[in-house]
Parts: structure tokens; C-alpha cells; sequence
């Protein structure tokens, strides 16, 4: 019989693994992000939470001392304020577990990046389409 600890195959498997009170965080983080991106669905991805929607939307994971979020959208200066207190890394957030989790900030981070792989998957579908619908000549 192995010791070994088995990765996670679901949300609620990864959730399990942590004692309550962070359970509880975690959880109002997953439910954040599925009320801001209801179409996304549930998966582990790199041993972490993840929604994809049209490709990964959105991960996060626990760590010692705080919760990553992963990715953060990409050259928008729109969230640069909010961002700052805790971004850490080029597509990364960090929230400290002694700090407040900014249940609000993250759900208008999910539903930009919801925009962007929506946008992006619609820019792939249209190249495609162009080349197929070719005008006949009479």
C-alpha cells in the first residue's frame, strides 16, 4: 500500500484536501468565478482548479501564505490600480491569506478574460470561414 498522496481529479477533490477554514475561501473563489463565467466548465489542470472556456479562462491554486490566480488578463491597463497591491508575477495574482480575499476584483477579472478567449476564438472561427465562402462569378 503506497503513502503516496494522489493528485486531485476534481474541484471538490482538491477542495478536500485543506482544513476547513480555507475550504470556505476556496470555495467562495470557485463560485465567484463560475457566477462570472457560467458557460466555463470545471477541470484540474497542473494539479489546480481550472475553468476553460474556449481554452483555459482561468486557474487558481493554495499555497503557504496565500491563493494564486492564474492568468490575469494580459496589457490591460484597466486593472493596473486594483492589480497592484497584489500582483506578483507577469500574469499572477497573490492574494494573502491574512489579508481579505477581493471576491469582487476577481469576478471582473474572470469576466474580462472571458471577453478575450471569447474574442480570440471568435478571430480564429473567422479566417476559416472567409476562405470557405467564396464568391462565385457569374
Amino acid at each position: 500500500m503506497s503513502t503516496k498522496q494522489t493528485a486531485p481529479k476534481t474541484i471538490d477533490e482538491y477542495l478536500a484536501g485543506f482544513p476547513s477554514d480555507v475550504q470556505e475561501i476556496l470555495e467562495q473563489i470557485r463560485l465567484t468565478i463560475k457566477k462570472a463565467a457560467p458557460q466555463a466548465a470545471e477541470t484540474i489542470k497542473y494539479q489546480m482548479p481550472t475553468f476553460v472556456l474556449n481554452g483555459n479562462l482561468v486557474s487558481f491554486g493554495l499555497y503557504t501564505q496565500h491563493i494564486g490566480l492564474y492568468p490575469v488578463p494580459a496589457g490591460t491597463r484597466k486593472f493596473q490600480k486594483e492589480i497592484a497591491p497584489y500582483r506578483s508575477a507577469k500574469s499572477t495574482i497573490r492574494f494573502p491569506l491574512n489579508e481579505p480575499i477581493p471576491f469582487d476584483l476577481i469576478s471582473q477579472l474572470v469576466k474580462f478574460r472571458v471577453k478575450e478567449n471569447l474574442t480570440r476564438a471568435e478571430a480564429k472561427r473567422k479566417p476559416s470561414l472567409q476562405k470557405t465562402a467564396r464568391p462565385t462569378r457569374g
